[in-house]
């Protein structure tokens, strides 16, 4: 039997009497995940910069060691809070570059004309913005974070200057690995074919890439080695695709947050073995491509 529809009551912490920024600050701290930004972990909480304030949180991905400078704010966002949130970020990127970092503002209400100046940053500044809701659900209250602006995807290897002026040819690859594993790549076009029978292998000197009809077309890249290929597609990270893709029992090396990719380490057996879960893979991104 379905159990009864509760409407949930929408509730403003900037003038709520209850609940303040120090409370969604404690929470966040207490469980990172709750951003969805992946798997956090808190690195230091209310972190003192010498004349620029109180970096709110400092968050750090437990993989990749990337850092999230986060900037929280009850209400709508002001100019100020958008400075902080960068000038955090600034000082840690200085301070700190052996680590990738992200700018991140969480406030109750992101308004379309401060989403339009922070989209300004973005491309320049890795920025990311949320807006949080508290919702009261019967007696319990609950917050809900909702990614309203994301870091700038970036573009696809084929727009990359540095690979066009950069043609190479299947020698080249033969000799930088192995014949039997830039073969790999000719397994995987096949796949890719399946659905696109256009689709032709084009040899950079930093990756090998698709074509079709003569001009670059890349949603998947290959990169040779000498036992293995490394079978990149850009596609979104996901729990569905991880969980794909550890089932199928491929190898999945560390995502690539910059630019999208998943990245796979593939040997003959791998590539015959789990040409399903590869083509399925390959579609997706195809269509994303095609788009």
């Amino acid at each position: 039997m379905a159990k009864a529809y509760v409407k949930p009551e929408r509730l403003f912490m900037k003038t709520h009497p209850e609940y303040s920024e120090k409370w969604v600050q404690q929470l966040i701290a207490d469980d990172p995940s709750i951003l969805g930004l992946g798997d956090l972990v808190l690195r230091d909480q209310e972190r003192i910069h010498p004349r620029a304030g109180r970096l709110d949180l400092l968050l750090q991905d437990a993989d990749t060691k990337r850092r999230y400078e986060v900037e929280l704010q009850l209400g709508a966002t002001d100019e100020a809070h958008i400075i902080r949130t960068i000038e955090y970020w600034d000082i840690e990127r200085k301070r700190y570059p052996q680590y990738d970092h992200c700018a991140v503002i969480v406030a109750e209400d992101i308004t379309s004309r401060f989403l339009n100046v922070i989209s300004l940053f973005n491309g320049t500044i890795p920025l990311v913005a949320i807006q949080m809701q508290a919702l009261r659900v019967g007696e319990n209250v609950t917050l809900v974070f909702t990614t309203v602006m994301d870091e700038m995807t970036r573009g696809f290897v084929d727009e990359d200057e540095d690979a066009e002026a950069a043609p190479t040819d299947r020698a080249y690859w033969e000799k930088r690995a192995t014949k039997a594993t830039v073969a790999l790549a000719d397994d995987l076009l096949g796949m890719a074919r399946e659905f696109d029978p256009s689709l032709e292998l084009k040899y950079n000197k930093f990756y090998i890439g698709l074509s079709r009809d003569g001009q670059p077309f890349n949603f998947v890249s290959f990169r040779p080695k000498k036992n293995h290929i490394n079978f990149e597609v850009k596609l979104p990270e996901t729990e569905e695709l991880d969980a794909k893709i550890e089932d199928a029992g491929i190898e999945a090396l560390e995502y690539n947050k910059r630019w999208g990719l998943y990245r796979l380490r593939l040997s003959k057996e791998q590539v015959k073995g789990t040409a399903a879960t590869l083509k399925e893979l390959m579609e997706l991104a195809y269509e994303r491509r095609a788009s």
